[in-house]
């Protein structure tokens, strides 16, 4: 043979090897299953498809996380649709009036299906690289005949970070040989564990409010395309079998008939292939289509027919795990092949549907642009004292999608007011921001605002109540007349640097926008000083907690181009004024104008503590407000130097063995002297009926004689009866205390929990629910009168210390905006 001619077939051979699709089994070096695939693997597995693939296959990386690695999806489609790729997404958002213009061709189907949200529910990013493969595999006809009749999308992991916590840790504990043993240490996953995001949030409950760097990342992406199905796939505990819908009720009432048929019909596409194989299964329980924040139902509120698959695993089960009750072994194999069946199952539904799936998705958001549902057609938010709130409102409103404007007029009307729900007369100004109910997402802004979700079942699995009035602290209305906004300019905030040095600069305390501007100014070493009562100059009237930054005690920064330029970049507008001399309340030399002190915070995370309660502290000042923190395991909570140390903040956690009584002893050795403890929700029972401490539980633990005589059958029932899984109430506050400054009039918070905390005989009772605080969501019967005439935020003076006692956790999933303010209190105040 010829040198030429083995060239030729050398050639010919690299040509054919590369036009071949490797296997996941052929790409890791082992069999699919057999171990977790670390996410570099996956992203590069997909990656090597994509460059075998071009005709067929586009990758878009759509942001990274917050430890640098890629979050990406994959684009399949037939190479004639892969090559209009483009022009496919602009007619799809001209048909539903996202893009102007009229579309000139109809469209597929375009269908989503997102991986491992949660990232110790790793079988679904491994089941991505299977369903990738055999969707590009010329010789499965099935799924070739997907590719000629939809576009489909594939996010191989949500939660990189989470997803590689949990692979890296097991990947070396593991035995050679799965230890299928329950309790052996391969199914003991450590804290945090990998379910969460860098930061501990659960990024599927974060699809509304978009708190989170993936989640805005991803909805960006996903308001570009608005895909006519999303599929959103997790793990459950290892003793379970598999959901898929039905899902259970309640649903929310805006889910449509025909979102709601598909449903069914997704459920008998995937029985189909579990029935052949006598998979076991459940449907129509645990997993509801009501609060609009998860991977399932905020797609759902867009229009999208949104499922959810729970595959039983988790973070426990491992490579395999035993089940003495199912008389089998859970392998990462068999869940793999669950999720992949339900992936083909949902695209055998879509195809076997194509033409309504794409007609009924126009349809739903023609009819949101021309004949919205619902009560309201406009909504109205004042604006007078609220610019800055006003501003963040409009950043999320534009993340959603949402169009709005302003008023552009003065006029008199009616409207219901949102917190209340009651009709008033309503005076709307020039500047009130309106949003139109006649708009393209229509129907998620409806629910998103409504003010009471109407409930079709009591058992539900999460946050039953969540208006925008609510959550934003806004004075809204909806009106049942359509008002047509103007245009909409953010004020433009101005703080030139005067010739004249002004004796001091005033700053308003009512924004989140002010502590994260209080927060620079402290780190750049600036003296800040604050008014604990109110005052008033110049014929303006300032609240108490209003900032006040003197050029005495400023000398050493560049006092005038340093606060008004920190001043700029907030959006904060400052008042200079020439005098220390008010003409009502305390001059600035007064005792009631003090300093607030640049402090030392210390946050305990570790063993025993909640991984969102203390995610949620560590965003709150990395992300939010960013100022420095310490973290510290609950572990070195008694070795701490104090001396060092202003604030301590307990997350929510179980502190019985972390907090004894000679640590208690220190503690207030150390709040005496200055320091100042902030509890939250369960840390505060480690101070309970302590001495010293004087917070006390309200009700008594005996059980009612009825209680003991409970049906078995009914357990679930009874359960909720005593639950609040998360309802709106209204807080009672005092607004001269300092833990309260800044905080609207009427504080709404997310009551999850009850925790029976008697009034503050030594202390101040900041915020309590009364007998009417109850506004919105479920609540049981037994759970009701837990939470009347009951102590949420209570602060005890000890010393020169405090703690602060919050039952309540006002930065709870970064929703509230009041509770920003109120939390910023608890630590700079």
């Amino acid at each position: 043979m010829t040198k030429l001619i083995r060239y030729v077939l050398l050639l010919l051979l690299t040509h054919q090897a590369f036009a071949q699709n490797i296997t996941p089994d052929e790409y890791l070096g082992f069999p699919l299953g057999s171990k977790f695939a670390f996410h570099s693997q996956i992203t590069d597995y997909i990656n090597t498809l994509q460059a075998k693939n071009p005709d067929r296959m586009k990758i878009t990386r759509y942001g990274t996380t917050h430890e640098g690695r890629p979050l990406m999806v994959a684009f399949i489609a037939s190479p004639e649709n892969m090559t209009k790729l483009n022009t496919i997404r602009e007619n799809h958002l001209k048909s539903i009036g996202m893009l102007p213009g009229k579309p000139d061709a109809s469209v597929p189907p375009i269908v989503w299906l997102s991986y491992n949200v949660h990232g110790n529910e790793s079988v679904s990013a491994n089941t991505s690289m299977k369903v990738v493969y055999e969707l590009l595999n010329k010789n499965n006809a099935l799924t070739q005949e997907f590719l000629k009749n939809m576009v489909i999308m594939i996010d191989p992991c949500i939660n990189p970070d989470g997803y590689e916590r949990y692979s890296q840790w097991y990947n070396r504990v593991q035995n050679a040989t799965p230890d299928v043993t329950t309790f052996a240490l391969e199914h003991d996953e450590p804290w945090p564990g990998g379910r969460f995001n860098h930061y501990l949030f659960d990024l599927n409950r974060d699809w509304a409010w978009q708190t989170q760097k993936e989640t805005q990342e991803r909805i960006v992406l996903y308001n570009q395309w608005m895909p006519h199905f999303h599929a959103d796939f997790h793990e459950m505990g290892p003793a379970r079998s598999y959901y898929f819908p039905p899902a259970a009720k309640p649903y929310n009432k805006d889910v449509t008939a025909w979102q709601r048929q598909f449903n069914e019909l997704i459920g008998e596409y995937c029985r189909k292939y579990f029935d052949k194989n006598n998979w076991a299964y459940f449907t129509k329980n645990d997993y509801d289509l009501f609060y609009p924040s998860y991977g399932d139902t905020w797609p759902t509120a867009n229009g999208a027919i949104g499922v959810t698959y729970e595959q039983g695993g988790g973070g426990r089960a491992g490579l395999a795990l035993e089940r003495e009750d199912e008389h089998d072994t859970l392998t990462l194999k068999s869940r793999i092949e669950h999720h992949y069946a339900t992936s083909l199952a949902t695209l055998e539904a879509v195809l076997s549907q194509k033409d309504k799936v794409v007609s009924e998705f126009i349809k739903f958001h023609q009819d949101a642009i021309n004949a919205p549902s619902g009560n309201f057609k406009t909504y109205v938010i004042k604006a007078k004292g609220n610019e800055e709130r006003i501003r963040s409102f409009g950043a999320w409103m534009e993340k959603q999608g949402f169009t709005y404007g302003i008023a552009g007029k003065s006029l008199s009307t009616k409207g219901t007011e949102l917190t209340t729900v009651t009709e008033q007369a309503l005076k709307i100004e020039n500047n009130d921001l309106l949003i139109t109910a006649y708009q393209p997402k229509s129907n998620l802004l409806r629910i998103l605002f409504d003010p009471k979700p109407v409930l079709e079942d009591s058992v539900t699995y999460d946050v039953t109540s969540w208006g925008l009035a609510y959550v934003f602290g806004l004075k809204a209305y909806g009106l049942k007349e359509k008002l047509v906004p103007a245009a909409y300019q953010p004020g433009k905030i101005d703080n030139p640097v005067s010739s004249t040095s002004p004796y001091a600069y005033i700053a308003n305390w009512s924004e989140v926008e002010d502590a994260i501007f209080l927060a620079d100014l402290l780190k750049n070493g600036v003296l800040v000083k604050t008014s604990n009562v109110p005052f008033e100059m110049d014929k303006v009237s300032y609240g108490a907690g209003t900032l006040i930054i003197t050029k005495k005690g400023n000398e050493n920064v560049a006092f005038d181009k340093l606060v008004t330029s920190l001043a700029t970049k907030h959006h904060i507008q400052l008042m200079p004024v020439k005098t220390g001399y008010v003409s009502s309340g305390p001059d600035f030399g007064s005792d009631n104008v003090v300093a607030i002190k640049a402090p030392k915070i210390v946050a305990v995370s570790g063993d025993g503590i909640s991984p969102t309660a203390f995610g949620g502290v560590w965003h709150y000042f990395e992300q939010q407000i960013k100022y420095p923190v310490t973290i510290v395991s609950a572990a070195r909570l008694a070795n701490l130097p104090w001396n060092e140390i202003d604030v301590l903040i307990l997350p929510d956690g179980k502190y019985g063995d972390i907090i004894n009584d000679k640590h208690l002893e220190a503690l207030q050795n150390w709040v005496r002297n200055g320091g100042k403890i902030i509890a939250m929700e369960r840390a505060t029972e480690a101070f309970m009926n302590k001495p010293g401490f004087s917070l006390s539980k309200k009700f008594s633990d005996k059980k009612k004689d009825a209680d003991l005589f409970k049906k078995f059958g009914e357990q679930q029932r009874e359960e909720a009866s005593d639950s609040s899984p998360g309802s709106m109430f209204q807080i009672t506050l005092d607004p001269t205390h300092p833990l309260a400054f800044g905080c609207s009039k009427e504080y709404f918070t997310i009551v999850r929990d009850a925790y029976e905390r008697e009034y503050l005989k030594d202390g101040w009772n900041v915020g309590y629910l009364n007998e009417d605080g109850y506004k919105a969501g479920f609540v049981g019967t037994k759970m009701s009168g837990k939470l009347k005439n009951t102590l949420i935020m209570g602060v005890q003076d000890m010393g020169r210390g405090h703690v602060v006692y919050l039952m309540d956790d006002p930065i709870f999933r970064a929703m509230l905006y009041n509770g920003k303010i109120l939390f910023s209190n608890a630590v700079f105040r």
